[in-house]
């Protein structure tokens, strides 16, 4: 500093320094600890730590000083902070404004769902439906660090994702895909970033699809899959089932199963974006709108497949028929714009109306599954962090915090 005590100028920042470093900077800043950072930022703990010192690398100083138990701002990271709040906060708002003005965002949302929509509108067969959800997955990575490995979990294939390899699993994820899409492999980018906004591993079993498979085998694979992490030692009341579309549906058939049973139940269950309605009688598509009638008709074929001969008006299978009372907290998730969004309110009102501890939050997407596209659509991050630490609470044991609504 100079003797009036401001900051001499220095050269210009280098040119390697990347936005990503920075956003990690503040968030351990802001926290206090790698470990909320992490999950914050959809980050392992290494690959956070290696970033914060490819940064510190390039600027010549220490920003932060770490030890077993504390993280403390430097001197020169405190300088840092609050400029870098600024410009990432200026920066956030550019990019939202630029992308708002061009409509950017719900042109690549359309992009991404299209060849998919495509496939249902023509008469092409299950396996490339199939090969077409997985190429919509495989536009995204799984979040940096994270850890994936196989597993047979009570004879079902499954991977188990997570930051830390060998953690016990206390998320139970099932995949959505109307039961004949899907699998454990495609769901990498958004298990991922579940299970490390949770700060806990996810186990992502690859149940059996429909037709090959209809009612039961999912629900069995699912309660198999629940069963081994029990098993493994897992007290259930650390476990958060989840699911997303019809996995939510899958989540609750579970839940309903395992109650029928007399066995134990998880400690509570996040539903994204649920199909539970299978008669669809909830949905009522815009006029004119092809792209939502074709996915009501998908899904209605989708439904034919897995239930077969199976009556549709069993509550397993309809939960919005079912008995909820005696299940665990539950916390829906919903797009204002989703064409499946009134399933989640239905839903919430039902087990409400049951006595069950649920909370429905509603984002202002137009997109179903809207948590796909966590990696660039800010209300989908938003989400998972949500959910990451409403996982996060089941496993210490802690109540549901906020209030139903």
């Amino acid at each position: 500093m100079d003797d009036g005590g401001s900051l001499l100028a220095f050269p210009q920042a280098p040119d390697a320094i990347e936005i990503r470093h920075l956003r990690s900077f503040v968030a351990v800043a802001e926290e206090l600890n790698f470990g909320r950072a992490a999950a914050r930022l959809y980050l392992s703990q290494p690959a956070l730590s290696r970033q914060i010192r490819a940064l510190e690398r390039l600027l010549g100083c220490e920003l932060l000083r770490r030890s077993t138990h504390r993280v403390e701002l430097t001197l020169a990271g405190e300088a840092l902070l609050d400029r870098s709040r600024r410009l990432l906060r200026d920066l956030d708002d550019a990019v939202a404004a630029t992308q708002s003005v061009g409509g950017e965002v719900a042109r690549r949302l359309t992009l991404l769902w299209q060849p998919l929509v495509e496939l249902a509108m023509g008469d092409a067969d299950i396996q490339q439906t199939r090969a077409a959800y997985e190429a919509l997955h495989a536009e995204f990575s799984p979040p940096e660090g994270v850890a994936v490995s196989p597993a047979n979990a009570g004879g079902v294939p499954s991977l188990l994702i997570g930051a830390e390899r060998g953690e016990e699993p206390t998320l139970l994820y099932l995949h959505g895909g109307g039961y004949v899409l899907g699998s454990a492999f495609g769901y990498r980018p958004l298990a991922g970033a579940l299970a490390l906004a949770a700060g806990t591993t996810a186990l992502v079993p690859d149940f059996r699809l429909a037709p090959e498979h209809p009612f039961p085998a999912a629900v069995d694979d699912a309660a198999s899959a629940f069963r081994w992490m029990i098993e493994r030692g897992v007290a259930p009341e650390r476990i958060t089932v989840a699911g997303d579309s019809a996995g939510g549906g899958l989540a609750l058939s579970l839940l309903l199963t395992l109650e029928q049973r007399g066995l134990p139940m998880p400690g509570a269950a996040m539903l994204l974006c649920p199909a539970v309605d299978l008669t669809f009688g909830l949905l009522s598509p815009p006029p004119d709108d092809e792209m939502a009638e074709t996915a009501l008709q998908f899904a209605r074929l989708s439904v034919v497949s897995y239930l077969g001969e199976h009556p549709i008006d069993d509550p397993v299978v309809s939960p919005l028929l079912a008995d909820l009372s005696g299940l665990p907290p539950i916390l829906v998730q919903a797009a204002t714009g989703d064409l499946q969004r009134p399933d989640a309110q239905a839903l919430a009102d039902r087990a409400r109306a049951h006595g069950v501890d649920v909370r429905l939050e509603l984002y202002p997407v137009d997109t179903h599954v809207f948590h796909f596209f966590w990696s660039f659509l800010p209300e989908a991050a938003d989400a998972l962090a949500s959910a990451g630490r409403f996982a996060a609470g089941v496993r210490a044991g802690e109540a549901m915090s906020s209030d139903a609504g």
